[in-house]
């Protein structure tokens, strides 16, 4: 990565990912975008145990939305779950367990929630995964990408059919601003080359989560997708995976609430379904995919062979 790309980055991030960034951009906020009732639609959340994905389920809970909690723990799960049926009152919050990095149980739990549930109208795709040091899951992938990219596109593309039977269906991916110090590179999908960064790697994953989210738009029109940057967040992900980051930074980190606007508001509001599809956002604004002059732009060759390749690793682990 360009000392460039990285000291550009940092800059962008000082100036508009921090606490007092999110405090002084709601200013412009609408506030009545998010004073609706969700009544009656069905909500998936992964990751909704802590940070980012508890603070959304718990506001969508609060408007009145079935939440389905899509998590790895159980304890941590229900215990997430009891406090957010105590403080929202709504008792519509069901508890799933799949780890995302389990590649063939991420299709088992799809396909099996499908025959179980009759709607879903919103997925978020939260969970993420930082590792120190690369590993590898049972089906012998990398676990960072079984999770943080296989994990996401065949859990969203086997909803994709019960999305598209459900009324305003939207998906949204909660992506990184690190993703911009990234190009798009098909080559190395299992980190297995050259030395493990683990939190590059995870930067280059989430690129490949706004490439997905621009393809899937493309393909699957009736369905509104986004993928968003939440800022720099206080979360209990972030302090393990970036020990250094968080405790420099930790007084300039937002509130997992603060970091979960913009998911809410893509999951609840009128005001994002007007937008098109397939964008990404920040802090209710759709913003540019690159850093100026930082030459992480990517061929259409290059971005159809991800999907590609994701379409064909996903079909090898799809049990018949």
């Amino acid at each position: 990565m360009s000392l460039y790309r990285n000291s550009a980055w940092f800059l962008k991030g000082l100036t508009e990912f921090t606490r007092n960034a999110f405090l002084s951009t709601s200013k412009r906020f609408v506030e009545k975008d998010l004073e609706v009732s969700v009544a009656g639609r069905a909500f998936m959340i992964t990751g909704a145990n802590s940070g980012i994905g508890k603070a959304t389920a718990m506001a969508i809970a609060k408007k009145g939305g079935t939440v389905h909690m899509v998590c790895r723990n159980r304890d941590k799960a229900e215990e997430a779950r009891a406090d957010i049926v105590k403080e929202s009152g709504n008792k519509e919050v069901f508890v799933h367990i799949l780890d995302l990095s389990e590649t063939k149980k991420v299709w088992e739990f799809a396909e099996g929630f499908k025959r179980k549930f009759k709607a879903l109208n919103v997925l978020i795709n939260n969970a993420g995964a930082i590792m120190s040091q690369r590993d590898v899951n049972a089906e012998g992938l990398e676990k960072s990408f079984a999770t943080n990219v296989l994990g996401v596109y065949i859990l969203t593309k086997s909803l994709i059919p019960l999305l598209e039977k459900s009324a305003d269906p939207r998906v949204i991916t909660v992506s990184s601003g690190g993703m911009l110090v990234q190009k798009l590179r098909t080559g190395n999908l299992q980190s297995d080359r050259g030395r493990f960064d683990g939190t590059m790697v995870y930067a280059q994953h989430k690129r490949q989560q706004v490439v997905m989210t621009e393809q899937l738009a493309k393909a699957h029109t009736n369905i509104h997708f986004s993928v968003m940057h939440p800022g720099w967040v206080d979360t209990p992900a972030v302090a393990n995976a970036m020990p250094d980051f968080h405790r420099s930074m930790k007084d300039s980190l937002r509130t997992p609430e603060q970091g979960a606007d913009t998911v809410v508001w893509l999951a609840v509001s009128e005001a994002a379904a007007k937008n098109p599809s397939g964008h990404f956002y920040q802090d209710r604004k759709i913003v540019s995919t690159h850093l100026p002059l930082a030459w992480t732009h990517s061929s259409p060759l290059e971005e159809q062979k991800l999907m590609s390749l994701l379409e064909d690793l996903a079909k090898t682990f799809q049990p018949h």
